[in-house]
């Protein structure tokens, strides 16, 4: 992972998105299973459309969504193959490889010279032979998503170095020529699939250790660009599509493919892997990294300062960073970009037992909220351990973020975003006609000062603790009378119901 990537928001998806088999998975167990298409989709394809109705039952329906903007500005099948997608809005992100090994980042140790990480390129290539997970446990890293009220997950299947982290048969850089010699993607799926929990998959088109991408008698330092002029270069795309065909094909149900493909993507013929995985998995989202329009944006290790559009000039980095002010309004709903930003728990994102600069939970929580209010996804990741386990400081904060999500869940759930994007207190989501007020900066004064509304309040509610608000609402603000100490230190929600 890196911030080189200089993705735009201004892109439209002008492919007319095929439907998807899971497509009504935000409706009850009921109706999914009557929506089934017969056919191809196998027993687990129909297993993970009904669990995932299951998890998002009682959350938000398809009819629902149509009040929350989930359907705004989308054509009906893509606004159901996103459905899931956008009410989920919480996710892991798990970066896991053999660099585990050394605590260093992936990949990047032998891309860029930088003896901080202290390791040769020898020595990294070889790192994978004692790389032994024994104490892996798939099951344990989903219930631990969940118990973090992540909603799906995506983990490393190729990083940049090549290393696979599946049993591929078109290469023995790979999992199952390690010391553990197990396919621990096959794993995690089956447990994902028992659970109901979506499973994406994070797959990057540049690979060291493959003689098409680059010159591998050379060093990666010198050519990690690759070069798409080579005669190779064609070879290496087929074997980009074979693999792509393996994980399409032998792990069941596939909800997101997480392109990562640095820089110069056009290369890559992303439409062409766009329509390889629209027939083999037609429910899947593909995000923005491979030199077309997918479908959602990826800003990395950033939160934009505004709404994502589809018509905005600026990258999702640009954006965050921008000279001008932010807009106090807010766009219009067909204009708004589905995105998703990833970001780390500490400052990096494969193990590092070094790296003890761990964000605290009350930061995390508010980058979940900030994200959520301005319509998008958070993608947490944490790196495990080379022994399989996650570390107890990850652990300690995805729990505690999970905690604050039982009782402030429906704040981020379903939610799109919120009326009010300048306040100087905090942040604001929307579902319906609910608003819903993050504050972050408690009044000194027993009283909060919220911007005027067009619609009329008929209720205030404190979340935490379930208690009713009095509000004064007058024609340039609304006045809400609040406790003295804030009900929660990192956020405390109040919801606001208009009529």
């Amino acid at each position: 992972m890196t911030s080189v990537f200089g993705l735009s928001l201004a892109t439209e998806n002008t492919e007319k998105k095929k439907s998807s088999r899971y497509s009504n998975v935000a409706q009850t167990s009921t109706e999914g299973r009557e929506a089934m298409p017969k056919g191809r989709a196998s027993s687990p394809v129909l297993l993970f459309g009904l669990t995932v109705g299951a998890l998002l039952a009682g959350v938000i329906t398809t009819k629902a969504a149509e009040g929350t903007g989930l359907l705004w500005g989308a054509q009906n099948e893509e606004a159901e193959r996103t459905a899931w997608y956008r009410v989920a809005k919480f996710g892991m992100f798990i970066h896991w490889g053999p660099y585990s090994v050394a605590s260093v980042e992936a990949s990047w140790p032998i891309m860029e010279s930088n003896i901080a990480w202290h390791i040769t390129e020898p020595e990294y290539v070889l790192l994978y032979k004692r790389f032994n997970p024994i104490q892996y446990n798939p099951a344990a890293w989903v219930e631990l998503a969940r118990q973090a009220g992540q909603r799906y997950m995506v983990i490393t299947t190729k990083h940049h170095d090549g290393f696979c982290m599946f049993d591929s048969a078109l290469t023995d850089y790979k999992i199952t020529r390690t010391p553990y010699g197990n396919d621990v993607i096959a794993m995690l799926a089956k447990a994902a699939q028992e659970s109901g929990m979506p499973l994406g998959f994070y797959y990057s088109p540049p690979d060291m250790h493959h003689p098409g991408y680059r010159d591998t008698s050379k060093l990666v330092k010198d050519t990690w660009h690759g070069d798409a002029s080579r005669p190779e270069w064609a070879c290496y795309l087929n074997y980009m599509e074979g693999q792509l065909r393996e994980l399409l094909t032998k792990y069941g149900p596939v909800a997101l493919v997480w392109f990562d493909g640095l820089d110069r993507v056009e290369r890559y013929q992303g439409q062409r892997f766009i329509s390889l995985i629209h027939q083999l998995q037609p429910a899947a989202l593909v995000n923005n990294r491979i030199g077309v329009d997918g479908d959602f944006v990826t800003p990395e290790q950033e939160i934009p300062d505004r709404i994502p559009t589809r018509s905005a000039a600026e990258n999702a980095q640009d954006a965050s960073q921008s000279r001008a002010p932010a807009p106090a309004t807010v766009p219009p709903p067909e204009d708004f970009q589905l995105w998703e930003t990833c970001m780390t728990i500490n400052d990096t994102w494969a193990y590092n037992k070094n790296d003890q600069h761990f964000k605290s939970v009350q930061t995390l929580i508010r980058d979940l909220a900030n994200v959520a209010s301005k319509g998008g996804n958070f993608l947490l990741d944490v790196g495990p351990t080379p022994e399989g386990t996650i570390q107890p400081e990850f652990v300690e904060r995805l729990q505690a973020m999970g905690e604050w999500l039982k009782v402030n869940g429906e704040s981020i759930y379903g939610t799109t975003y919120g009326p009010w994007q300048n306040l100087s207190f905090g942040k604001s989501t929307a579902k319906g006609k609910t608003i819903y007020l993050h504050v972050f900066n408690w009044p000194s004064k027993p009283e909060l000062d919220v911007p005027a509304l067009n619609s009329r309040v008929s209720r205030v509610t404190v979340l935490a603790t379930g208690k009713k608000a009095h509000f004064k609402q007058k024609r340039d603000r609304v006045l809400i009378a609040v406790p003295s100490t804030p009900p929660d230190s990192n956020d405390s929600v109040l919801r606001i119901d208009t009529r």
